[in-house]
């Protein structure tokens, strides 16, 4: 069973933990302490896979508490549990969480996320990774564009419409936003529709708060990984432009469209964590030139970029279909469902645009059975022509 260790210093809303999970008793591993210095003390004897706490507590506060969490247990994962909603709290929230949910919370909403917390570490069998993912508070930044948004930022009259547009351009920035925003640290309920709309909805003072206190943002250093930021960025800016106009062609809903180009904007951020943690080794997926990216991962780490990136951001919150897409973007038929999904819409996108788009008979990469698995395999045409329509605006832009 999974340990979950609840921590708050009102008794009541401990009792009324305990007795609103009974019922999970036979399927977590429960236990409720009354503030920090009691959960530092448990964890000693027995860590724990997932801690939820309270943030204002007397004595150690939840921030302190998850601080220390995450410095000697890096791989539990942090759920912030508070009725504040000051932006003080916030920023002193992010680095420390992976997600926060108000007060008072539905049972529902609660067992969910755990829920979803425990499945997800069978993304990542490998408790080394676990450890280094969940122990990750920010992505590195194209430096131009770093400079860029820290300029805007830092200028009396920064512009929402420019922030906005520099976040959605970098995988970054948009990743560590839509984890804000997908929390339920402002209540929102709206769907997310991109990137920008994401920058927009937390607008320019958040955005700066978060950055220039918290330090939310980081700069990507030159190192040994080999790994072109640059060239990962433009490709994932296409991907979802790709992503979105397939699932339009294929008449799914806005939301599923919306997905799509999100998810294939974030496909490759586990490039992102194992580039930026261990350069070393992945100069060595650079020079295995015989193998793809994800394979060459695979031999040398023993998982890939797909389940490094789909963990981090299933612990952060973001939406399971993103999460799902990530997970498989270059394998779909690993996937359980036999309907068109963000994940369908991305594996189509990544394939054409990594082929060139090309009309051969043949499209390497590209898994037909689980396109015959969906009745779709005959549409690979249009979609072609969605690629070369996307290929000619590129040319005259």
């Amino acid at each position: 069973m999974k340990r979950i260790l609840f921590v708050d210093d009102e008794p009541n809303v401990l009792q009324g933990l305990q007795r609103m999970l009974r019922p999970l008793r036979r399927e977590w591993d429960m236990a409720f302490v009354a503030g920090g210095s009691e959960a530092l003390q448990t964890l000693e004897g027995n860590p724990c896979d997932i801690i939820v706490s309270d943030m204002r507590m007397p004595g150690m506060d939840g921030v302190l508490l998850l601080g220390e969490v995450k410095r000697c247990y890096p791989e539990s994962i942090r759920i912030a549990l508070s009725g504040h909603s000051e932006m003080e709290m916030l920023c002193e929230c992010t680095r420390v969480t992976h997600q926060y949910l108000a007060k008072p919370c539905d049972p529902e909403m609660l067992k969910t996320t755990v829920d979803r917390a425990i499945g997800l570490q069978a993304l990542l069998s490998d408790d080394k990774f676990r450890k280094l993912v969940a122990n990750i508070d920010s992505l590195p930044s194209l430096p131009k564009l770093y400079t860029e948004i820290m300029e805007e930022l830092s200028s009396e009259d920064g512009s929402i419409g420019r922030v906005a547009e520099i976040i959605a351009k970098d995988v970054g920035m948009t990743t560590k936003v839509l984890q804000v925003v997908n929390s339920a640290f402002f209540g929102l309920v709206t769907h997310v529709a991109s990137p920008a709309q994401a920058a927009m909805m937390l607008g320019v003072d958040t955005i700066r708060g978060l950055v220039l206190s918290s330090k939310v943002f980081s700069q990507f250093e030159q190192d040994k990984s080999g790994l072109d930021l640059a060239a990962v960025q433009h490709f994932s800016e296409r991907s979802g432009a790709l992503a979105r106009r397939i699932a339009m062609a294929e008449g799914q809903p806005t939301k599923t469209c919306d997905h799509a180009l999100m998810a294939g904007m974030l496909q490759d951020v586990g490039q992102l964590v194992l580039a930026n943690h261990l350069p070393g080794e992945y100069a060595e997926v650079a020079r295995a030139a015989s193998a793809s990216d994800w394979e060459a991962e695979q031999a040398i780490f023993g998982c890939s970029h797909m389940e490094v990136g789909a963990y981090l951001l299933g612990i952060w919150g973001l939406p399971n279909p993103i999460v799902e897409a990530v997970a498989h973007h270059h394998c779909p038929g690993q996937s359980v469902g036999n309907d068109f999904s963000p994940l369908t819409a991305v594996h189509i996108a990544n394939v054409l645009l990594r082929d060139g788009g090309g009309d051969s008979a043949e499209t390497p990469g590209l898994d037909l059975d689980y396109l015959q698995r969906l009745g779709l395999h005959e549409r690979l045409p249009v979609w072609r022509e969605l690629c070369a329509e996307l290929h000619h605006m590129e040319e005259l832009t």
